[in-house]
């Protein structure tokens, strides 16, 4: 299965996703990211709290969706608000389409203690969804059933 996250700055949420995802889905899952306006750096926090997660930030980068026309994705999960309501690229249109409502932890404004209990949650929350995916990925399905399996998940 190859799963593209979207959110509008490709910098902190769709960056996690991806990375969190290629962590624990290694081969049975090939994930990408990509914005619609990417900001072209990583939120530096993304960076550190996949690392003290032991999760490879190796090639990640902010970049536009445009870059992914050749990948085809199965799905593309947008993981943001913005992002979930811009009309897409036309070759998105045989990708399964889901929205993750993912809280923005490069938004807080708090403590040191207080960013790191918010990117620590959303790579928990990410966790927990990619394995989730796992079992839907290791079937061979149709668009119509891989969007019917998703829809069970609720999560997603």
């Amino acid at each position: 299965m190859k799963i593209l996250y979207i959110c509008t700055h490709n910098r902190c949420r769709s960056i996690l996703s991806e990375a969190i995802t290629n962590h624990v889905a290694g081969e049975r899952i090939i994930a990408k990211s990509a914005g619609s306006q990417p900001s072209g750096v990583v939120h530096p926090l993304s960076v550190q709290y996949l690392k003290e997660a032991n999760i490879s930030v190796e090639g990640l980068q902010s970049q536009s969706w445009d870059e992914f026309e050749d990948f085809q994705p199965d799905v593309v999960v947008t993981v943001c608000d913005s992002a979930a309501g811009e009309a897409c690229p036309v070759w998105f249109g045989n990708s399964v389409k889901v929205h993750w409502g993912l809280a923005d932890p490069s938004k807080i404004e708090g403590s040191e203690a207080e960013k790191a209990q918010g990117f620590r949650a959303c790579i928990a929350e990410i966790t927990v969804r990619v394995n989730q995916l796992l079992p839907i990925a290791a079937q061979d399905l149709s668009p119509a059933e891989l969007k019917a399996e998703l829809a069970k998940l609720g999560a997603l």
